[in-house]
C-alpha cells in the first residue's frame, strides 16, 4: 500500500490533474466505480486501477494493475466531494483519420459541463465521432470526463484544426451545417441529408465569423419564449436528434 504524498507514483498520478502534464505523458485519471469500468469495457488501455485502503473491488477489475493506497493519497487524487475510492490511469486513443456519417465539430466551447454534456449527447444521438478545436476546453479534464458519464470512452473524441477537418469532412460527402442565428434556415425545414456534420460554436462568440463561411448551410432553433438563446449543448442536442432521425 502506499501511503507517502512524496511517492514519485503518487507525485506522477497529481501531475495528472495538469493539461501539460496529461499531453506529456498522454495519461489521465478518472475517478468513480462506473467511469473506471467504462473504461475498462471500452477496451481504453488501463495502465493502473488505483484503489482506496477499505474500498470493496468489483469483479469487473479483474486482470487489471491494482494499486492500494490511503485515504490520504487518495484524497490528494481526487477531484470529488464524496470519492467512491477507486480511480484509474487510462492512456489517451490516438483516433486515426477515419470516415464519418454524422460528426459533431466543436469551436471553442469552453466550459468543461457544456463539453461534457456535448460528447454524451452526441453518444445517445447516434453520432460517430466529435471533433474539438483549438479553444476549446481540454476533453481530459476531470469535470468534463464526469459530465460524460462514460460517453467519451464511446466514440472517437478528436483534437483538431476544425479549418482542416471541414474540407476533408466535405471530400467524404458530408454536408457541413454551422450552428449560426444569422442568414440560417429553421432546423425544421431542412432535409438533412444521411451524411452531415455539425459546427456549434462558443458560449458566447458562438462560431468564428470565417469557420462559418467554411460551412455548406447555416441552420437555427426558434425561440418561441422570451430567453435569448439556448445552451450551446441543449441547441446541439435538438440538431443532432434533428439530423439523425
Amino acid at each position: 500500500m502506499l501511503t507517502s504524498l512524496q511517492n514519485t507514483r503518487v507525485k506522477q498520478w497529481i501531475k495528472l490533474k495538469k493539461k501539460r502534464e496529461r499531453e506529456k505523458l498522454q495519461s489521465f485519471l478518472v475517478e468513480g466505480y462506473h467511469l473506471v469500468e467504462e473504461a475498462i469495457q471500452s477496451k481504453w488501455e488501463i495502465k493502473e486501477v488505483i484503489v482506496k485502503e477499505e474500498a470493496d473491488l468489483p469483479d469487473w477489475i479483474e486482470g487489471e494493475r491494482i494499486t492500494r493506497v490511503s485515504n490520504e493519497v487518495f484524497a490528494a487524487l481526487s477531484e470529488t466531494e464524496t470519492p467512491q475510492g477507486i480511480a484509474a490511469v487510462v492512456e489517451m486513443k490516438d483516433f486515426e483519420t477515419r470516415s464519418f456519417h454524422h460528426v459533431l465539430l466543436i469551436d471553442a466551447v469552453q466550459d468543461p459541463g457544456n463539453l461534457g454534456t456535448l460528447i454524451r449527447t452526441a453518444d445517445a444521438a447516434g453520432f460517430d465521432g466529435v471533433i474539438i478545436g483549438k479553444g476549446s476546453v481540454d476533453p481530459f479534464n476531470e469535470k468534463v470526463i464526469r459530465a460524460t458519464q462514460g460517453s467519451l470512452f464511446h466514440l472517437p473524441i478528436i483534437q483538431g484544426e476544425l479549418y482542416e477537418w471541414i474540407p476533408l469532412l466535405k471530400h467524404q460527402g458530408l454536408t457541413v451545417f454551422a450552428s449560426t442565428l444569422e442568414n440560417a434556415k429553421p432546423y425544421h425545414e431542412i432535409t438533412f441529408p444521411e451524411k452531415a456534420a455539425l459546427i456549434v460554436g462558443n458560449e458566447g462568440a458562438g462560431i468564428q465569423e470565417d469557420m462559418i463561411g467554411l460551412a455548406d448551410s447555416q441552420v437555427y432553433i426558434p425561440i418561441v419564449g422570451q430567453a435569448e438563446s439556448l445552451n450551446v449543448a441543449i441547441a446541439a442536442g435538438i440538431l443532432m436528434y434533428q439530423m439523425k432521425i
